[in-house]
């Protein structure tokens, strides 16, 4: 129950924890030396993974429960030249070519905002009006053009 989203510039975030029928609100989004990164589902998973992220991202220390076939959390990285990747279940990110990304269960909603020429902010707030596990505020961190946070 997030979402995150991404226009090549800017990633923001939507700040809803669901804690089973608790809402709490979160920051889901930080900058890990001159990365951007953001993740969506499971607190425990996102943490073990910025401090792998944090640690150099070693594929010898890639999180164990990260490599569950049924309950995972994706992590979206910014690079410093602005390009998205997403880990899912293994130390090999995707890369991703498009320019709009976003990921968590309001996910179609932003990437349908930003292909209609929202921003990434925007696009967050159109998925928090559309998906109900989307709220409590929004995030944001832009990189700048020359690649520094």
């Amino acid at each position: 129950m997030t979402v995150i989203a991404w226009d090549g510039i800017t990633l923001a975030a939507d700040k809803r924890a669901c804690l089973g029928a608790m809402v709490g609100t979160v920051t889901k989004i930080r900058r890990i030396g001159d990365l951007i990164v953001g993740g969506a589902g499971e607190p425990a998973f996102i943490g073990a993974m910025m401090a792998w992220i944090e640690g150099g991202r070693d594929q010898e220390t890639f999180p164990k429960q990260q490599q569950d076939k049924d309950d995972w959390s994706p992590i979206l990285v910014i690079e410093p030249d602005g390009t998205p990747s997403i880990y899912e279940r293994t130390a090999f990110p995707v890369r991703n070519e498009q320019k709009h990304i976003a990921i968590g269960s309001g996910r179609e909603f932003a990437r349908a905002a930003m292909y209609l020429g929202c921003d990434a902010r925007k696009a967050v707030e159109v998925a928090i009006a559309l998906d109900c596990g989307c709220g409590n505020g929004i995030d944001t961190l832009t990189m700048a053009p020359d690649g520094q946070p």
